[in-house]
């Protein structure tokens, strides 16, 4: 009962309920986005292909600040896929002051290589800006979330249960800076602590090429403490993808 009051109450609370994002919207504009997109094709002897794709859109209605992602992710190697994953995630933020505000959030990724049909999450909280300068920004989120995970047919008769759930701790730290006028570091941290701990760490270098198109390198850390049966913990994604601010 605890848990469809919490998950009632993050669903009330959100006007327009993502992760911490790309602080893109500047000056005036209302409404503001980023596209990404990454490939990589090989034949001959190896035939390979990958593909990553990432939509954010941030918008600020009043006191309101709403963020969109819409991200996927496609490796295959000779004609066996080896990774998928697609992600969409909706936050609202209601600004209380300039370095204060509430959020709310919810996401859905599925990643069938993790064992599960797909993760759901939401949650509820409080932000602060430690630092917000045009060259550099930390701000952190803290508060109460939920997730639940279906698993897939096989991970289910193994583990003698199909789904999981869970009342957790959210946390988001996420620090940018600008190293020159054309070059920008961002460190993420992401984790949601309950029965057991879902972490993610995301590290990039954006450095422009003309105008508003970008390139983009980034390391991206996932890890679970409890992982199902013969799945490992520890999850790394390296891209390389060009970026274009709209």
């Amino acid at each position: 009962m605890k848990k469809l009051l919490l998950v009632a109450a993050i669903t009330l609370t959100m006007p327009f309920a993502a992760q911490a994002g790309s602080e893109f919207v500047e000056g005036d504009a209302t409404l503001a986005g980023e596209a990404e997109l990454g490939a990589t094709l090989t034949t001959g002897n190896t035939d390979t292909s990958s593909f990553k794709a990432r939509l954010a859109l941030k918008q600020e209605l009043g006191n309101w600040e709403n963020q969109y992602v819409l991200e996927g992710l496609y490796k295959e190697d000779t004609d066996e896929v080896t990774a998928k994953r697609y992600f969409l995630g909706v936050q609202g933020n209601y600004q209380i002051n300039d370095l204060s505000y509430l959020f709310a959030n919810t996401n859905y990724e599925v990643d069938p290589f993790t064992g599960y049909d797909f993760t759901s999450r939401s949650s509820v909280g409080y932000g602060y800006r430690f630092i917000d300068t045009d060259r550099m920004s930390l701000k952190a989120e803290v508060g109460p979330g939920y997730i639940y995970q279906q698993l897939d047919d096989e991970s289910a008769l193994v583990e003698g249960y199909d789904s999981e759930d869970s009342i957790v701790a959210h946390a988001v730290v996420d620090f940018q800076t600008k190293i020159s006028d054309s070059s920008k570091f961002q460190q993420m941290f992401v984790a949601d602590l309950g029965e057991k701990l879902d972490a993610r760490s995301e590290t990039s270098l954006t450095a422009n090429i003309v105008g508003a198109l970008a390139m983009k390198f980034a390391i991206i850390v996932r890890y679970s403490s409890e992982p199902l049966d013969d799945k490992k913990s520890t999850d790394t994604e390296t891209n390389m993808t060009l970026l274009y601010g709209f």
